[in-house]
């Protein structure tokens, strides 16, 4: 546990130094980095809770979505908050990185690295990379029936996804692996769509919301093709608070 939270404390001072803030407490807002970080898991894997709670760790800092899978759910404990969706996605990942098969926890950071997901000095190293890349501008603003993308200095043909996510969820698992255990996540997905591709170099839109989606992260971020490189990544946090957009 020091190892861990050594490592976390020295990505933090990453972060900050890489957005130009000087470390010790600062704002979420102001600290989060245009990184995406996501986190494929299961309640129904008894590695998942810890790498859970490395990407809440991490949550201020840079962007995160935590993907549930579904192939967990005839092993013991049906995830509440597992699709398809991103089973779906997982798999095109796994087809990306040549792997031999999919698994849990999986943290894929940009698109670009993927590694075992509750390995905290690993997730320090890449992040520390990750955050001194060149990103587009992507800015996120909510409206009075939705939010405003716009994006700037971005690779032509990229797609740009829009994910809802609940901010923070809990769930007392029952059977399975994790028995016994309230396990609690952050920004788990619950819708995936492209919205649009990048056109020379930039793209705007204003989108609709349900209603419900004012209670949830918007989060936007632009890659290649399904599974390829993340140039851009930033989140909206629930309601009417602050814009989180990351620059």
């Amino acid at each position: 546990m020091a190892d861990r939270s050594l490592h976390l404390a020295v990505l933090a001072g990453i972060v900050l130094a890489a957005a130009g803030q000087p470390a010790g407490p600062q704002p979420s807002v102001n600290a989060r980095a245009p990184v995406l970080v996501e986190l494929f898991t299961s309640e129904g894997c008894y590695t998942c809770p810890a790498a859970d709670r490395l990407l809440e760790q991490v949550d201020s800092r840079v962007v995160v979505l935590s993907e549930h899978v579904d192939y967990w759910n005839d092993l013991g404990w049906s995830d509440p908050f597992s699709s398809y969706v991103w089973s779906g996605r997982q798999n095109a990942y796994c087809v990306r990185f040549h792997l031999d098969s999919m698994y849990t926890p999986q943290m894929v950071i940009d698109g670009a690295v993927q590694f075992t997901g509750n390995d905290a000095p690993r997730v320090a190293h890449e992040l520390s990379l990750a955050v001194r890349r060149p990103k587009a501008s992507v800015r996120l603003g909510r409206t009075d029936t939705g939010i405003q993308v716009k994006v700037e200095a971005a690779p032509t043909g990229a797609n740009v996804f829009l994910v809802l996510a609940d901010d923070s969820t809990e769930s007392n698992v029952r059977t399975g692996e994790n028995r016994g255990l309230r396990l609690h996540h952050v920004a788990v997905g619950r819708r995936l769509r492209i919205i649009g591709r990048v056109e020379n170099g930039g793209f705007a839109r204003e989108l609709l919301l349900p209603a419900k989606a004012r209670g949830q992260r918007a989060i936007v971020f632009l890659q290649d093709g399904y599974a390829g490189p993340v140039s851009g990544a930033a989140v909206l946090g629930p309601a009417v608070d602050e814009d989180r957009s990351s620059r």
